[in-house]
């Protein structure tokens, strides 16, 4: 799984920081930080992330050739 972040959508609002802390982290006041390619074993986590995510963000690949949102 690969995930990407919009940094320049990114309000700050860390939703995704609460529901997947091993992958997404605040540095700074509002500066986001995020592993890439997470193992498997988190994809629940960041798929909820990336719902929680109130401007949309977060995009995930899953590699199998199928992209998206995890609304999608």
């Amino acid at each position: 799984m690969r995930i990407a972040v919009d940094l320049n959508r990114c309000q700050g609002y860390a939703q995704c920081v609460y529901l997947a802390r091993e992958v997404f982290r605040l540095t700074g006041q509002e500066a986001l930080t995020y592993e890439p390619n997470p193992d498997d074993e988190q994809r629940l986590q960041v798929e909820r992330a990336a719902a929680a995510c109130p401007v949309q963000a977060i995009v995930i690949d899953r590699l199998d050739g199928a992209k998206g949102s995890a609304t999608s």
